[in-house]
């Protein structure tokens, strides 16, 4: 039972007024803070200066050839049309040919499938063994993987004109492939790598207890818990494959030219009087596939790349 004789009304009466006057504490900052206002003013301006070239594009692939000639390249058309997107795809001259871009799309497809496929298999398989089933000289071959990484391109271009001359596969399609998994594998197996040490070892140690073997633990553990790295060396390669053009013109030949080639030559062809709408739309299909990708997977990016960089 509470005593009487300690109870103090001034006490209670001032504690009432406390709680009738409302929390205490720091002020909230109001909405707009200087801070803020230059970080939102800096992302606005940014997003101003990568999307208006962009629009810039999409406007001008609508218009006629009337319509860009008389000048306002900010304005868009009243009357957009189609017309440059359909010659683009069909009859486009690229060179001496006037089939338009989509041979070059299927030939990029042809290319980009199969080497992002046997590189992301490759290299998933090396970073696994590499972060998991130590071998002897493991770290030596690591290293060299990892220094591969910063090779530059151009200093193996005329030794795989060789290689490739040699096996009697220069100028075709199974060249490019064989181009694109070799220099697609150093940077794919680091990533692979630095993700499979991250994940908790006592899921590796408990599945070789219950006697799963190598590559039990790899398609039953491992696999399922690696879509986000999955996912950003898909995104990686395809637009890294997608978007070359260097490869493609040194080792795929005439007709097998990707894409990016196709566009080249349509853009930088001669003949006649130069259409910009037919290049502007040319661009636009053969950027969609990556824009596509990056738009439909680009939260797994984000995640598979901060997990891949944690642990070294």
């Amino acid at each position: 039972m509470a005593d009487i004789s300690t109870f103090d009304p001034g006490v209670s009466a001032n504690h009432g007024r406390g709680a009738a006057e409302g929390p205490s504490g720091a002020k909230p900052k109001p909405f707009i803070t200087w801070e803020r206002f230059v970080v939102y003013s800096v992302l606005i301006v940014c997003a101003v200066f990568f999307l208006l070239p962009l629009y810039i594009m999409v406007i001008t692939s609508l218009k006629s050839i009337g319509e860009i000639q008389a000048g306002n390249i900010f304005v868009p058309t009243m009357s957009p049309t189609f017309d440059a997107w359909e010659k683009a795809w069909n009859s486009a001259c690229t060179g001496l040919y006037c089939e338009g871009i989509k041979v070059g799309f299927w030939n990029s497809i042809k290319i980009t499938v199969p080497s992002t496929i046997v590189s992301i298999a490759v290299a998933s398989v090396s970073g696994y063994s590499l972060a998991n089933w130590p071998f002897k000289f493991s770290e030596f071959f690591f290293t060299v993987l990892l220094l591969g990484s910063f090779i530059p391109y151009v200093v193996m271009l005329y030794p795989l004109v060789i290689i490739t001359r040699e096996l009697g596969i220069y100028s075709t399609l199974p060249a490019v492939i064989l181009v694109h998994t070799i220099f697609g594998l150093p940077i794919q197996t680091l990533l692979f790598r630095n993700y499979f040490a991250s994940l908790p070892q006592e899921l590796f140690k408990a599945a070789r207890v219950d006697g799963a073997g190598y590559w039990g633990i790899f398609f039953r553990v491992f696999v399922p818990m690696s879509v986000p790295i999955f996912t950003v060396s898909v995104i990686l390669q395809v637009t890294g494959i997608w978007n070359d053009f260097l490869f493609g013109v040194i080792y795929a030949g005439p007709t097998n030219y990707p894409m990016t080639v196709q566009l080249n030559n349509i853009v930088n062809s001669a003949q006649g009087g130069k259409a910009y709408n037919v290049d502007m739309a040319a661009t636009i299909l053969t950027g969609l596939v990556p824009l596509t990708i990056y738009f439909v997977s680009g939260k797994y990016f984000v995640r598979g790349i901060a997990a891949g960089a944690v642990k070294g």
